[in-house]
């Protein structure tokens, strides 16, 4: 073949590569929800820098973790639930999906009431205003899945996911962070029972139960399963690419919103609530910057509720064997979030206790993961490689690990 159509043809190739992105941008907007926004600004404002490690080390984890759950829909066309509803028997089964529908709910209440923050910081509007607004805006995306199809619901997500990552980085580029500090704060530690708190929530907040479920429909509903050994391999080779960039922005993201913290928020009375952090930031960096932040907030809650609707429908149709339309589920999910919101409970510690919760969530969620693709029988020529397992074992010891510690410190109430 002459040498002149060699660029035409990589170009071409790199075309169909980046059709084949986006369901790893949909998964990650869980990475940067309104409760890791709570999370990364209560942990930089407590502890300044001291917590970089926590967030390093959570989105390596949830890296790893996504691509096995996108594999595992590649590779068997079916999704995680689903394979998990074939393998349990009926009160297994059920008590599984309680566990999970619980996290997912949970998940949710974290959506709604960021939305809700976002739109009482801009607008003045009563929180449970704002989450009835959130939660019929998130009604409108899903209808616009399920109308259209995945690929326009991709290009929401993403544009959202954009303005987010500018919302929650434009602040560091008026005030950059020490890097000497953010270096520091690669060493592991912790300093107190709070911070061990706080880590749990960071890391619930980053390696979410809902977006392990989620990600191998995401990749079934847009790929279907692989034809084929060659299929396979390059639906395979673009999910790692789609899982590395938009895992990449979610993590940047989240690092960003610590560091925002910690250089803007440290040692400032009332930067234990989003308002309040949001007031501080537009006294130390200006209206502009608290507006493009609060812009952010209300993309992040908007889109990461409608994906999380998405992964509870998902959860329910695999493990119940029943499918419930997406906007019952919608309605019903949305109750406990406005409950919350209309009994008057802090906003923000709710949001960070939600995400405590959900790092509980997480070991149900990657116990099963490890096994499936660990099992030769289902995932053939693509069955974990030994390191792989070994990391995922590892990634899963680490989560309980931290939850114990979590429960200790938290029942002797001392120091660590």
């Amino acid at each position: 073949m002459p040498k002149f159509d060699q660029p035409v043809i990589r170009k071409g190739r790199i075309r169909r590569g980046m059709f084949l992105l986006g369901p790893a941008f949909v998964a990650a907007i869980a990475y940067v929800d309104p409760g890791n926004v709570a999370a990364n600004l209560t942990g930089g404002a407590k502890f300044g820098y001291l917590l970089v490690w926590v967030l390093v080390a959570a989105n390596l984890m949830a890296a790893l973790v996504q691509y096995q759950s996108a594999k595992l829909g590649i590779v068997t066309g079916r999704t995680m639930p689903q394979l998990l509803g074939e393998r349990l028997s009926k009160h297994p089964r059920r008590l599984f999906w309680a566990q999970a529908e619980l996290v997912a709910v949970a998940t949710d209440v974290a959506e709604v009431i960021g939305g809700a923050i976002a739109l009482q910081l801009l607008f003045g509007l009563p929180l449970v205003l704002g989450g009835v607004i959130v939660g019929a805006v998130s009604m409108i995306m899903l209808g616009l899945q399920s109308r259209y199809g995945q690929r326009p619901f991709e290009f929401v997500i993403v544009g959202m996911l954009a303005v987010v990552a500018i919302g929650f980085l434009a602040g560091l580029v008026v005030r950059p962070p020490d890097g000497g500090a953010v270096l520091d704060g690669l060493l592991p530690r912790f300093d107190g029972t709070e911070s061990v708190l706080l880590a749990a929530s960071m890391l619930g907040a980053t390696v979410m139960p809902h977006a392990i479920y989620v990600h191998s429909a995401l990749a079934r509903d847009r790929h279907g399963k692989a034809k084929g050994a060659d299929d396979r391999a390059r639906l395979l080779k673009a999910t790692r690419w789609d899982v590395v960039i938009a895992l990449g922005v979610a993590g940047v993201v989240n690092i960003g919103m610590l560091l925002l913290a910690a250089v803007n928020l440290r040692d400032i009375d009332g930067t234990d609530t989003i308002d309040g952090a949001h007031a501080a930031i537009e006294g130390a960096l200006g209206p502009g910057v608290a507006l493009v932040f609060a812009i952010g907030l209300l993309a992040s809650g908007l889109a990461s509720t409608a994906v999380g609707s998405y992964a509870g429908a998902t959860i329910m149709e695999g493990l119940l064997h029943r499918r419930i339309p997406i906007f019952v589920r919608r309605v019903v999910t949305m109750i406990p979030a406005l409950i919350v919101l209309g009994l008057g409970v802090s906003p923000t510690w709710a949001l960070v206790v939600s995400q405590v919760f959900l790092s509980f969530g997480i070991p149900f969620a990657l116990v099963p993961l490890l096994r499936l693709t660990n099992d030769r029988s289902l995932m053939g020529e693509a069955v974990n490689r030994r390191w792989v397992s070994w990391a995922l074992g590892i990634v899963v010891l680490l989560v309980v690990a931290l939850n114990l510690a979590l429960i200790v410190l938290t029942l002797a109430g001392g120091e660590s």
